[in-house]
């Protein structure tokens, strides 16, 4: 943007006025816009003090900046990209109506950068994704998925072979079951024999120490000699 455009623009922000209509912070019905006012006694209209502004020449804005954007191009509404042919990329900016989907934002907004323009209510679009509808099921269609259920199904040779396999491989597995508890019990010492209490050899101590009884020996009446029985 010229340095002269730049001064235009802050010109005409500085000596912009703001014209409201009489009254319309008396009664909520009546809307900020300008209406000029025509009563016979309105003090708007005798232009008395403190109560607004008419428009009057010397308001206006400069005739080069008068209805350029802020950014200091002129605004084109566009609504589909066949819009945006012929427009010059150093002036003019593009402004993409309001009434315009998602879907074909995208494609002008698009359109609009490849070109150079500027767009002045540029927006990024979520991208959805659209799932493909699914397609009826048609008469045809459910006569073949009736006769493919009622085929009944092949045997498969594959499935033979693999049993006999199983069915060798299990008398090894219980072959090694039955050796697995052999090799826990070398594997765990052997336990020791548990000793007796101190209260059942007290006794057999104490037979030790009786004496041995002598064999009893009987006494004859007529020879007074002992004989052993």
């Amino acid at each position: 943007m010229a340095t002269e455009v730049k001064r235009l623009i802050r010109v005409r922000v500085e000596k912009g006025a703001s014209f409201k209509r009489d009254g319309f912070g008396k009664k909520r019905q009546l809307s900020d816009s300008w209406r000029k006012p025509r009563g016979q006694h309105n003090k708007q209209r005798e232009q008395k003090k403190a109560k607004g502004a008419l428009p009057k020449p010397g308001f206006g804005s400069p005739v080069a900046v008068r209805g350029m954007h802020p950014s200091g191009f002129f605004e084109v509404l566009v609504a589909s990209a066949k819009e945006l042919e012929g427009l010059d990329p150093k002036t003019q900016a593009v402004r993409i109506a309001a009434t315009v989907g998602d879907r074909k934002r995208v494609v002008i907004q698009e359109a609009a950068l490849a070109s150079g323009l500027k767009v002045l209510n540029a927006r990024t679009v979520k991208a959805t994704s659209t799932k493909a509808p699914a397609k009826k099921a048609t008469a045809k269609d459910e006569g073949k998925q009736k006769k493919e259920e009622k085929k009944p199904a092949a045997p498969k040779k594959s499935a033979v072979p693999a049993k006999k396999e199983s069915a060798k491989a299990k008398p090894a597995e219980k072959a090694e079951e039955k050796k697995a508890p052999a090799k826990k019990a070398a594997a765990k010492p052997k336990a020791e024999p548990a000793e007796k209490p101190a209260e059942k050899k007290a006794p057999a101590k104490k037979a030790a120490e009786k004496p041995e009884a002598k064999p009893a020996v009987k006494k004859t009446a007529k020879s007074g000699v002992k004989k052993n029985e």
